[in-house]
């Protein structure tokens, strides 16, 4: 038989374990601050995606010679010579894309209309598809001033210089590409774009292409 006094001895330090692990059971809500409202603190953030909004960028830097297979497609050799070329360089950064298309030995002081397109090029002109736009027109073709426009398309329109050679840029403030929505072509045009309803973007022939992947 254990004596009184042992026995106390015994009990005391293992109802002092017992309590800890009580403590220690205790439940999220139990140990959470106790101030209403106040929710756990945070600190992990997600990275934003590339080619999305929230301080994503990406740059695109194509050089090509316009002929008939390759990057740069000539449809139209009086108006786009083999041998003439094409530089399309893009950036995005958060909400805002620039596009900058910079030509030479296109034919000397003509005006030209040039958008970015939906598809790559092809050996048909019409292989680009139509023009990308940021909210697409639910009408094929869009001839809608309310959708073919500036600022929902990237139009690149140029009038070459005596050399032949021109460089133009266009800027999204509003929009940005991304890895889900971008064009793959800039297609140069036979005319200056047009504005009015019923023929608003259009440009005449598709006379050259360039593939590009902007996304």
């Amino acid at each position: 038989m254990v004596p009184p006094r042992t026995l106390h001895r015994l009990v005391l330090p293992a109802l002092a374990v017992l309590s800890v692990a009580l403590v220690g059971c205790s439940s999220p809500a139990q140990s959470a601050s106790t101030e209403t409202g106040t929710p756990a603190a945070t600190t992990a953030q997600a990275a934003p995606a590339a080619g999305t909004s929230g301080g994503a960028q990406a740059e695109v830097d194509v050089e090509a010679t316009f002929g008939t297979t390759g990057d740069a497609i000539t449809y139209n050799p009086e108006l786009v010579p083999a041998g003439a070329t094409a530089k399309v360089t893009s950036s995005t950064e958060g909400t805002s894309s620039t596009v900058t298309l910079a030509v030479t030995g296109l034919v000397p002081n003509r005006t030209y209309g040039s958008h970015a397109h939906q598809k790559p090029c092809g050996p048909a002109a019409a292989d680009s598809g139509a023009h990308f736009q940021h909210v697409a027109d639910p009408v094929n073709p869009s001839v809608d001033p309310a959708y073919a426009n500036p600022q929902n398309e990237v139009w690149l329109d140029f009038t070459t210089d005596a050399q032949g050679a021109a460089t133009i840029t266009a800027t999204q403030t509003e929009w940005a590409f991304t890895d889900q929505a971008a064009p793959q072509s800039v297609v140069i045009h036979a005319m200056r774009t047009a504005t009015e309803p019923g023929k608003a973007g259009t440009a005449g022939d598709r006379v050259g292409c360039v593939t590009v992947d902007f996304a």
